[in-house]
Formats: structure tokens, sequence, C-alpha cells
């Protein structure tokens, strides 16, 4: 295969004036999309820029996206796809941590941009508000698509742990080909005709590979939505004959209780994916009895690029379930030894097959605690039934999915320990009708500390991403711990009133 672009390629050959990218009133043609990415391929050559260098993309979901990450392709570049909404202190540390050279910034974030790249020496690259045109009207094309073999690394996705520093993981151009072959053909079965919406986004590994890689791919459109708002979704449902939407739980849910779902002509619609956390079973029939359309449940991860399992559709479909394992990959369920557990036994998820990464980026010793044998520990605890299908039942990690957005919380912890009156604090999920979970810290703070509540919401909300914060703040005055003074997370009780939106 080689480089991932050339799949843009193949399909602006065959249907050069089809439909690519839509974004409001703008649609984009794929021999368009060729020609933004040959220039902006261009734009970086003219920096230096060749194959194997790093180039962050910091953008939403609007098409200057998929030009800018098949033009760092085309060029033989690594992306690092990044959040639009992180801070300056969380920007510098992927631009180092990645070695960075340039930094596609959207204008709205363009102080932060500049500030985060300043520290680092990348070099950034304001996108406007109306799009490339401008910036790439004098750039000289760069037509050719360097040459990058399958173990070449392609994407480097930021996914943080439980513990340390977030870690890059190194998707190939070969994983991400294979995993968007099979999600357009035996998941989603996706052809031309095909109208995908846009709304998951675009710098996480569901949206990239479900959305942007597949349709390229096939040469579908791609009909974007920069920020989800479901009134904005379902009008662009109904506008655009949408045939496939993808989501993570909460969108359903917004979806299906919105006052005015029913005015909505959503017939076009033919299947819907939902990932990123379990979608609650009630929610699942109410969306499908309301939307007249199948919702296919899988699993994956930013390390398999994403797909592992998938409710496929034409199998049984399991509510609740992951599904089985994919075409290409491998599924064990394992106890801490590496050994496999018992039939219906729970075990910790271990994958193997064509979707896991190289490993992560720069740090040797995290990939083998991450892959010790060749399989890939996920830290998800699972049971297998009878069929063969998975069943998510806990996870190892701490995660907290807040709105389909991981939330790490050592990370938050992290920052809250900054603060001058914090002597200890564990951050945790809490159940939320709305979001599945919300992010709650639980503090005791230093004698004679005067920090409140929302003083701490406060200091935190400075300092990280707008998802990422805690709206929920327990003052305790000290935390539970184990006979080696390890926090336990979980004997941590907190108000019942905690969990109702504030």
């Amino acid at each position: 295969m080689g480089n991932l672009a050339l799949n843009l390629a193949a399909t602006v050959a065959n249907t050069p004036e089809a439909p690519a990218l839509r974004l409001g009133d703008l649609t984009l043609d794929y021999a368009a999309v060729d020609a933004a990415t040959a220039r902006v391929a261009g734009l970086l050559r003219a920096r230096g820029i060749g194959p194997g260098d790093v180039v962050g993309i910091s953008l939403p979901n609007v098409p200057a996206f998929a030009i800018c990450y098949y033009g760092v392709l085309r060029a033989g570049g690594i992306v690092v796809p990044l959040n639009p909404l992180l801070k300056e202190r969380e920007l510098a540390f992927h631009l180092e941590d990645a070695g960075a050279k340039v930094l596609f910034a959207w204008e709205d974030v363009a102080d932060t941009a500049r500030a985060g790249a300043a520290e680092t020496g990348a070099e950034p690259v304001i996108v406007p508000a109306d799009g490339l045109d401008e910036l790439l009207a004098h750039v000289e094309p760069a037509w050719e698509h360097a040459e990058r073999h399958d173990d070449d690394t392609a994407v480097i996705l930021y996914t943080s742990g439980t513990t340390g520093k977030p870690k890059g993981a190194e998707l190939t151009h070969a994983n991400l080909a294979a995993n968007c072959e099979v999600v357009a053909s035996t998941l989603l079965n996706l052809s031309p005709r095909d109208v995908v919406l846009g709304a998951l986004p675009l710098f996480h590994v569901f949206g990239q590979t479900f959305a942007l890689n597949t349709v390229i791919k096939v040469g579908a459109l791609l009909t974007l939505v920069p920020r989800f708002d479901p009134a904005v979704v379902l009008e662009v449902l109904e506008r655009d004959r949408v045939t496939v939407f993808e989501g993570v739980p909460t969108m359903y849910t917004a979806l299906l209780h919105h006052p005015g779902a029913a005015t909505y002509d959503v017939s076009g619609l033919r299947l819907c994916v939902s990932g990123g956390a379990a979608m609650p079973v009630e929610v699942m029939r109410g969306f499908e009895e309301s939307f007249g359309c199948t919702v296919l449940e899988g699993y994956g991860l930013s390390e398999t690029s994403p797909v592992v399992s998938f409710n496929l559709p034409d199998r049984e479909r399991k509510a609740g379930s992951i599904g089985v394992p994919v075409p290409g990959v491998k599924m064990r369920l394992v106890d801490d030894a590496g050994e496999d557990v018992e039939e219906g036994e729970v075990g910790e998820i271990a994958i193997r097959g064509h979707n896991v990464m190289k490993g992560y980026w720069g740090n040797p010793s995290a990939t083998a605690a991450a892959i010790p044998d060749g399989w890939f520990r996920t830290g998800d605890l699972a049971r297998r039934d009878t069929d063969g299908y998975y069943f998510i039942v806990d996870r190892k990690k701490d995660l907290v999915i807040r709105g389909g957005y991981n939330v790490y919380p050592r990370e938050i912890e992290e920052v809250l320990y900054e603060h001058t009156d914090v002597a200890e604090v564990a951050v945790i999920g809490v159940p939320d009708a709305r979001l599945g979970e919300e992010v709650c810290a639980v503090v005791a703070l230093k004698p004679g500390g005067t920090a409140t509540a929302d003083d701490l919401t406060e200091f935190a909300k400075l300092r990280v991403a707008a998802y990422k914060y805690p709206r929920y703040v327990v003052l305790v005055d000290a935390l539970p711990k184990g006979a080696t003074g390890k926090i336990l997370k979980r004997e941590i009780t907190v108000p019942s009133d905690i969990g109702r939106a504030r």
C-alpha cells in the first residue's frame, strides 16, 4: 500500500468531480481537495518539511482539517492531530514530545497556538476561518506523493495513561489503511453514494478512521459539523440525506431527546455506529424506534487504529456487547500473568492484528509494558459469551469518559496538586445522565488552607481543556488509604447529590 494518501489519489483518478467535503453552503469535489493537499505539501516543502518530519494539526471539523491531514501525508510527514481546545501548556507538551516542526492551527485559537509553539520551536501556520484559499493561493503545489513504507509512522495519537505523561501511539500507514478497509467494506458497506455525517472530532481516531479515511477511500461525501449541536445535526441529516451517522452515546441521547426531533426527515439514514463508551440499552432502543435505523456498537482504542471488535451487520446484534473481533484482528481475555482465563471468567482484553500500533513514540519502556508478548494489553476487563461476543465489565484504568472524551485522572490531579492549599487529591468519575460520566475531584486541604470548591474548579479550568476540568469538587478531611499509603479510590464516597449537572 505505502502512503495512506494514495487512497485520495485513487479516488480522484476515478471520480474527480464527485463531492468530497461539505460544510454549510461550501462543497468541495475530490479534484479540489486533491489540488489543495498538493499545495499544503508544497507549503511544507518550502519550509523544509520532508518524509518523517512531524506536523501538528489543531483544527475543528472543517475542510481544512482533511486537506492539511492529507497534505502532510502527501509530503511524507507524520500527522499529530490535536484538540483545538488544548491550553498552552498542554499544546506545548505535545509539540515538544512529538518534535513537531510545524503546527497548523485554527484562527480562533491563534494566540494559544503561537504561545505553545513558541515554547517548542514549532512554526505556527494559522488557518483562517474562511478556509485555506488565501493561505495557499501563491504556493507552488507538490503533486508527487512521497514514498512511504507500510511500517512507516503516519499518525501519532496522544493518549494519556493513568500514570505519567500522555503517550503518543504511533499508527503506521499499514495500520490505518487496513483498519480503514475493514470499516469501509465489512462494517459499513460504504459506497460512493453514501453521505457520512462528520460530527465526531476528526482529531480523534474514531472520527479519523470511520469518517475521514473511509469516506476518502470509497469516494463518498463527508458532511461536516464543527461542533456537535443536536439541532444542527438534525438539520444536516435532513438537508444532505445522510445515510451513515457515527457518534458517541451522548450524541444519541441528545438527538433522541431533542424536542423537535420528530419534525425532521431523517429517512435517508441506513446505519448508525456507536463507540467511545457503552451505549445504554434503553437509549439504543429508543433511538432505533424514533429514527428507524439500526445502531451497531463496536470497540477500539487509539492504539488499535481504532477498531478491534464490532457487532457485524450480517450477524446477530447483541445490545450491550462490543461484538466480535473484526477480520484480521484476534482478541483474548488474559489474567495478570498473561494466561488465558477460564471460559466465562472476566479477563483483560489483549489484542493482536494489523491494527495494533507500532509502539509509543520515543517510549520503548511503555511500549514493552503495553505489548509484552506481541499482544497489546488494553487495561479493559471483559467477559466472552458462548457465541464469542465480548462484553466490557470494567476498566483496569481509572479512565473517566465524559461525553465520549477521555479524561485521565492523573493529569487533573497533578494540576490540582499545583494549588498551594491542596494536600491530597483523587479524581474520579461520577455518573451523569447527560454525559455518561462527570469529573469529580475529592480534595483534602493542607492545614490552614482556605481554598473553596469553586476556587479549585476555577484553578483547574484555567489550566486544562474545557472538557477535562472537574465540575464537582468535594472537600474532605482526608482520603482513604491502604497499608502502603496509596489512596484507595474505590473507597471514596461522595455526597448523594453529586451527579446532577452543575
